[in-house]
C-alpha cells in the first residue's frame, strides 16, 4: 500500500525540519525521510548571522533555536595582527546594526539545531521517519518516493504532490533530478573545532588574521566555543590527518592578537577536529523540476568562511514555504521568484565571500598592507560597504552596485 502526503521532504537538516514545521503548521500533511539516527558534528553551520535570525522569527523559530542551547553574540571584535587587542577591544561592532529587529548572532550547534528543529515538526504535525535509505524519486506530475528503512529489507512507498530535496551537498534528489552542479575550485581549507574552557570570551564574535591562518571563534552556552582557522588549501594535509588535532591546537594557540587564543586552544575537546575546503557551488540548472524542488545545500552553497549557510537554509525554507501555502499551483513556475531571488542572492554572497577571501586570506606582507587599507576604506566607501554588510544585513538590502564588476575590482585594487 502506498502512503499519500501533500509534500515529502528529504533531508531533515535545517531547511528541511524548518520548512516541515511550516507546512505542517498550515495543515498540509507533510512526512520528512532523514538518513541519519543521529545528528553528527560536521564542523560546520554554527552560527546563524542576523538577518538568518529575521528568517528565523519570520519562520517562528527563535525559540526552537534558543532552547537548543543557541546564545546571541550582540557585538563583533575585529581581533587582527593590524591592531593592538586593546584597540581592537575599544571598537566593537554592534552585529544587527543592518538588520534592525535581529537580537544579534545566534550561535548554536549544527547537531542540536537540526535535532530541536526535526523534533519542532512533528510537534507541530509532521511525520518523521530517520534511518531510511535507498531514497528513489519518481518525478512529474504524480511524484513518489521510494525508500527502505535502512537494513535494506523493508521497502516504502509514499505518493505526494511534491517531493523537496533537503539532503544537502551529494543530494541524491538533485542527482536524480538530473540538475548539475558547478563548484569553484577552493584555495583555502577550513579546519574547525569545539572545545569547553572558561575563556572570558562570551557574548561576542571574532575574526581576524595572523601570519598564515584566517581566525574565528563563536562562543555558546556551557563555555562552549566553535573555533575555525582558514589556511592556504595546500595545508589541508595537516588537519586532515591523524595528528590533525594536535595541528590545530597548535596553529590556534600561536594567535597573539586574539587574547582568548591560547586558553581556546588548550580547551576540551567537545567535538571532533574536522573541516572541508572552502567552496562555493551552484546548480546549472533552475533548483526544481515538475514534481520536485531543492533547499538548502541541495540547491549549492556560499563558501563558508562568511558563514552564511543556516541563513541561507532557513531563507529557503520561508520562500518555499509561502508558495506551498499560498495556493493549489505548486509547478515548476509557481517558484520563478524563488529560483531568481536565490540565484541573485547566492550571487552576491559569493562576491562577498570572494572578497572576504582574498582580503582575509591572502597570508603575504602585501596582503596584509592591503587588508589594513581595505579594513579602513569599506567603512567609509558605501559601495563596499555593501559587500561586508551583506554578511550581517543580507544581500537584498544594498544597492546592486556594490555587486558589479567593477565594484569587484575596486574592492581588490584597495
Amino acid at each position: 500500500m502506498t502512503d499519500r502526503y501533500d509534500v515529502v521532504v528529504v533531508g531533515a537538516g535545517i531547511a528541511g525540519s524548518a520548512l516541515a514545521s511550516v507546512l505542517a503548521r498550515a495543515g498540509l500533511q507533510v512526512v520528512v525521510l532523514e538518513q541519519q539516527t543521529t545528528y553528527k558534528d560536521r564542523v560546520r553551520g554554527e552560527t546563524i548571522t542576523p538577518w538568518g535570525v529575521l528568517e528565523a522569527n519570520r519562520l517562528g523559530l527563535t525559540g526552537t533555536l534558543l532552547d537548543a542551547g543557541g546564545e546571541y553574540a550582540t557585538t563583533f571584535v575585529g581581533y587582527d595582527e593590524n591592531l593592538a587587542p586593546v584597540a581592537a577591544e575599544a571598537a566593537p561592532t554592534p552585529v544587527a546594526m543592518f538588520a534592525p529587529g535581529a537580537d544579534g548572532q545566534l550561535n548554536v550547534g549544527h547537531p542540536e539545531a537540526s535535532e530541536a528543529l526535526s523534533r519542532r515538526a512533528e510537534a507541530d504535525g509532521a511525520t518523521v521517519r530517520r534511518g531510511v535509505a535507498d531514497v528513489k524519486v519518481a518525478f512529474g506530475r504524480q511524484p513518489s518516493v521510494s525508500f527502505s528503512d535502512g537494513d535494506g529489507e523493508a521497502d516504502h512507498e509514499v505518493s505526494c504532490r511534491l517531493v523537496v530535496g533537503a539532503d544537502g551537498r551529494t543530494s541524491a534528489v538533485r542527482r536524480q533530478a538530473g540538475i548539475t552542479l558547478e563548484e569553484r575550485p577552493a584555495v583555502t581549507y577550513g579546519a574547525g573545532l569545539l572545545v569547553r574552557a572558561d575563556s572570558g570570551f562570551t557574548g561576542k564574535n571574532t575574526l581576524g588574521t595572523e601570519g598564515d591562518v584566517h581566525f574565528l571563534a563563536f562562543p555558546r552556552q556551557g563555555d562552549l566555543t566553535r573555533l575555525y582557522l582558514m589556511v592556504d588549501i595546500t595545508r589541508q594535509p595537516e588537519f586532515t590527518g591523524p595528528q590533525r588535532l594536535e595541528h590545530f591546537r597548535e596553529a590556534f594557540g600561536r594567535v597573539r592578537s586574539f587574547p582568548a587564543a591560547a586558553t581556546l586552544a588548550s580547551g576540551e575537546a567537545a567535538g571532533p577536529a574536522g573541516g572541508s575546503p572552502m567552496t562555493d557551488s551552484w546548480t546549472v540548472e533552475p533548483p526544481v523540476v515538475a514534481g520536485a524542488v531543492l533547499v538548502g545545500d541541495a540547491a549549492g552553497w556560499n563558501d563558508p568562511i562568511i558563514g552564511q549557510g543556516l541563513a541561507i537554509a532557513l531563507r529557503d525554507a520561508r520562500s518555499v514555504g509561502e508558495v506551498l501555502t499560498a495556493g493549489e499551483d505548486w509547478s515548476p513556475d509557481a517558484f520563478a521568484g524563488y529560483v531568481e531571488e536565490r540565484r541573485e542572492r547566492m550571487r552576491r554572497l559569493a562576491i562577498s565571500a570572494r572578497i572576504s577571501t582574498e582580503m582575509r586570506c591572502t597570508f603575504t606582507p602585501e596582503g596584509r598592507e592591503r587588508r589594513g587599507r581595505w579594513s579602513v576604506a569599506f567603512r567609509t566607501d558605501p559601495v563596499l560597504l555593501g559587500q561586508v554588510g551583506a554578511m550581517l544585513g543580507g544581500p537584498e538590502v544594498f544597492p546592486a552596485e556594490s555587486f558589479t564588476d567593477d565594484a569587484v575590482a575596486a574592492a581588490l585594487a584597495v
